[in-house]
């Protein structure tokens, strides 16, 4: 039966695959599940390091003054 969604497949280095292979047992998951997980989460700190910087920008060209305040928002 076919897989229903896609693969990757990919090769790392013995101490990655040691250190990958140890937390899974750890976990009582698969490689494949706990790669994933990683993966998952590698990304959502990327996203965020995005939105970070843009954070950044805008807070460095936001004025106080004509900034609408948390209740003002929320009218």
């Amino acid at each position: 039966m076919p897989a229903k969604n896609p693969r990757i497949n990919i090769v790392v280095e013995p101490s990655l695959y040691a250190a990958i292979q140890d937390l899974a047992e750890k976990k009582g998951m698969s490689l494949s599940m706990l790669t994933r997980d990683l993966i998952k989460e590698s990304i959502e700190i990327y996203e965020d390091r995005a939105f970070l910087k843009i954070a950044e920008a805008r807070d460095k060209t936001l004025n106080p003054k004509t900034a609408f305040s948390h209740e003002k928002t929320w009218e």
